[in-house]
């Protein structure tokens, strides 16, 4: 049990580490003599609320151009209106902007002129999903922390675009048109502290290459993935949570390691092409393999053993708690050996 409580606390402090700060910035008021100097102007168009003065509503209005926005703004919210161009004009004195919302518009990457965004010095949060882009914008401001580009037509990401990103935690591509030949073995280079990569919904056939050194979270559901190369997994020596759901991936297209990789502790396969359970790493916690093609359970095959130096971490056995296996073709009852080797386990959906 007190195992269990110390991986939920560490889940949600890397959650927190890559989403929190976000929450935290919306109610980072600052205080009023930074911005008493400045007229209190509002454009016509939006909403300034008094009592959160950094920031600018311009959510849900029709508006198609952006207005002016003054220089005391920190968060600007634009999204859900018919917006197609990004102009350096409106932001010539935005010097404090942290965190835009462009989401649900008409933008495209031709409407982007070329130093609207990256003149914006201190701009951490940049949401641009469900909009008209077909290339990843370009150039970006340095200091940025997040960028949302999911539910676009992206499928180009031109080289250098993320050289000088070296701070970005999170990059959601997800829901895009990214075919492999979108991706060259630098492309990634330059996010030295990328940790959450999402790719989901698009349309690859291979691993993307050369990821990250630091990626923790990596989703890549829903794309027609065939197979894994040998030693992938050595290039992202970090990487905890892996969600491969909805490809193509067979038992022959996986590495001959498998998936014994000590980082790991979430590894998603649900409707694959799977027959046989895959080796995994006594460090997993939840492993899902429901709907693929598996007859029976193999447990001297998936059963990982410890090496001497890691008996006490391992005095109960491997640490897996959460295995999923319906869908499949395995008849009840779970074998016994199963239980036997992982005693931690505390829920089999079979």
């Amino acid at each position: 049990m007190a195992a269990t409580i110390c991986f939920i606390i560490w889940v949600l402090f890397l959650t927190d580490t890559v989403w929190t700060r976000s929450v935290r910035q919306v109610y980072d008021v600052s205080d009023p003599e930074d911005w008493a100097a400045h007229d209190f102007d509002c454009p016509r168009e939006c909403f300034c609320p008094p009592s959160f003065p950094t920031a600018l509503y311009c959510e849900n209005r029709g508006l198609k151009e952006i207005p002016p926005i003054p220089s005391r703004i920190r968060y600007l919210y634009l999204e859900n209106n018919l917006i197609e161009t990004i102009p350096e004009k409106p932001f010539e004195n935005a010097t404090q902007l942290r965190w835009i919302n462009l989401n649900k518009n008409k933008i495209t990457n031709y409407g982007i002129e070329k130093g609207a965004l990256s003149q914006l010095k201190k701009l951490l949060f940049l949401f641009l999903e469900d909009n008209e882009l077909e290339e990843v914008p370009s150039p970006l401001p340095r200091s940025l922390e997040q960028l949302q580009l999911a539910r676009n037509k992206v499928s180009r990401i031109p080289q250098g675009t993320f050289s000088n990103l070296e701070n970005l935690t999170l990059l959601d591509l997800q829901h895009n048109k990214l075919l492999d030949n979108a991706f060259q073995r630098d492309t990634f280079k330059g996010l030295k502290n990328l940790m959450q990569l999402n790719m989901a919904k698009n349309a690859l056939k291979n691993m993307p290459p050369r990821l990250p050194a630091n990626t923790m979270q990596l989703f890549l559901d829903n794309n027609s993935i065939e197979g894994i190369p040998e030693n992938y997994f050595n290039v992202i020596p970090k990487v905890a949570f892996l969600r491969l759901n909805h490809n193509k991936l067979s038992d022959a297209g996986l590495p001959s390691s498998g998936f014994d990789v000590s980082s790991i502790l979430d590894l998603q396969l649900s409707h694959n092409q799977l027959t046989k359970v895959p080796r995994i790493s006594a460090h997993l916690q939840h492993l899902h393999l429901d709907h693929n093609k598996i007859k029976n359970v193999n447990v001297s095959v998936i059963c990982p053993p410890t090496l001497p130096a890691e008996q006490d971490s391992f005095s109960y056995g491997p640490h897996l708690r959460y295995l999923r296996l319906d869908g499949n073709e395995i008849k009840p009852p779970i074998p016994m050996d199963l239980m036997n080797c992982f005693r931690l386990l505390q829920a089999v959906i079979i």
